[in-house]
């Protein structure tokens, strides 16, 4: 596939050089490059799931090391992941229905037909997911009979049975890939269409005469104030600047643009603040397993201004930011540090970090971290494109977009001791 595997070298070096900002551009350009390498995977008659999991795991192995912190590329992996083995299932339980169906039309004038019972569609569809998903109390609870097995048929059709096999197993092939594309299709259609979703949720969350606090700059809090803005809600929003990067200021100037009153505040106001305020709602990096936030840093911050003082703190994030993995996950990398020059001008400060000083090492240290991690006890609600939804039943949520054979898709070496 060389026109594909241009298309992942260029995406892999954007992902490199951090060329692709937000998590949201970052889900739809996976999205877009995980369809193209299903489109032009050549899958063979046996095992085709199996063949399209390995290149798209091939593929996710590298996109998700050349930037561990986007958590959004894996996401998006381990969701078309999912998508293919749902459709595998989903082909696989209608072949078996149609020949317990065709078995039984053939049955119907033979004289041993009690010999051969007749599966319903439902036992075979139970007996298709139990062989395709790993056991479970549901599975084990589900009335599969014995005969499951799928019902032999006769073999004197000779050439003309291998010939429909052979048709059946190419149409089934063109429906594999048909089937996963076209739900990739709709992945990419919800990742691009997720702010509008959350924002009809708006009306429902802020009220007439509210103060709302938010930090730095989200395109989804944006979106959120201006639907409530539009449902003729009138209300007041602090904006925290978002130091080093200073984020705010963007925000605060769209805001003033789209007509909303607007007071723009330093991040260490926030707690000096934050007894005027009715709600927090902020975006997110990426939602955790257990409900935990990776937020932009100063997050924590206003997360612990407002439960000392029992104001609600909400999170608006897509369905492409909920992650499977857990903080305390090894392949998951929670920070990273940008550089120095986004606190201080090194020109002013280089004799302090001179390494030509004779000194071990320099004496001063610019720490300038990316984002902060918000425990799930200081989140009040989250708000997704599905509605919203308590931290705890985040977990279960998660499980509804992945499979738990795709959990870890990139596969680190052991460290020598």
């Amino acid at each position: 596939m060389p026109d594909v595997q241009v298309l992942v070298n260029d995406f892999l070096n954007k992902l490199k050089k951090r060329k692709i900002e937000g998590s949201l551009a970052t889900a739809r350009q996976t999205a877009e490059l995980l369809r193209s390498v299903i489109s032009q995977q050549r899958v063979p008659y046996r095992n085709q799931a199996r063949a399209l999991i390995d290149a798209v795991r091939a593929v996710g192995e590298q996109l998700i090391a050349a930037n561990p912190v986007e958590l959004a590329v894996g996401n998006i992996v381990r969701r078309v992941l999912h998508i293919i083995r749902e459709e595998d299932l989903s082909l696989t339980t209608a072949a078996m229905a149609g020949l317990g169906l065709s078995a039984a039309s053939d049955d119907e004038d033979d004289a041993d037909q009690d010999n051969h019972p007749v599966l319903s569609a439902a036992a075979v569809a139970a007996a298709a997911r139990s062989t395709l998903r790993p056991p479970s109390l549901q599975t084990l609870l589900e009335d599969v009979p014995d005969s499951a097995a799928v019902p032999h048929t006769s073999s004197s059709g000779g050439d003309s049975e291998g010939k429909s096999k052979s048709a059946d197993k190419s149409s089934r092939t063109r429906k594999l890939k048909h089937g996963v594309i076209e739900a990739v299709n709709e992945l990419i259609q919800d990742i691009a269409t997720c702010h509008e979703q959350i924002a009809e949720q708006a009306v429902e969350h802020i009220h007439q005469n509210e103060v709302i606090l938010t930090l730095g700059s989200s395109r989804t809090v944006l979106e959120f104030l201006c639907a409530a803005k539009e449902k003729q809600r009138s209300f007041r929003v602090f904006v925290a600047e978002g130091a080093p990067r200073y984020q705010g200021h963007l925000l605060a100037k769209e805001l003033v643009t789209r007509g909303l009153q607007t007071t723009l505040i330093t991040d260490s106001a926030v707690f000096a603040m934050i007894s005027r305020v009715n709600m927090v709602i902020v975006g997110a990096h990426a939602v955790m397993a257990n409900g935990g936030v990776i937020a932009p840093v100063g997050l924590n911050m206003v997360a612990l201004a407002a439960k000392r003082h029992a104001v609600p703190f909400v999170v608006l994030a897509g369905s492409h930011k909920l992650c499977p993995l857990y903080p305390h996950n090894p392949e998951v990398l929670l920070n990273e540090l940008r550089s120095p020059s986004e606190l201080l001008d090194f020109g002013e400060f280089s004799d302090c970090m001179d390494f030509g000083s004779g000194t071990a090492s320099p004496l001063l240290h610019v720490i300038n971290p990316t984002f902060d991690y918000v425990p799930p006890k200081l989140v009040s609600l989250f708000i997704t494109d599905t509605g919203g939804h308590n931290p705890s039943y985040m977990y279960r949520l998660i499980a509804d977009y992945y499979s738990a054979d795709d959990l870890v898709v990139q596969r680190r070496p052991p460290t020598g001791r």
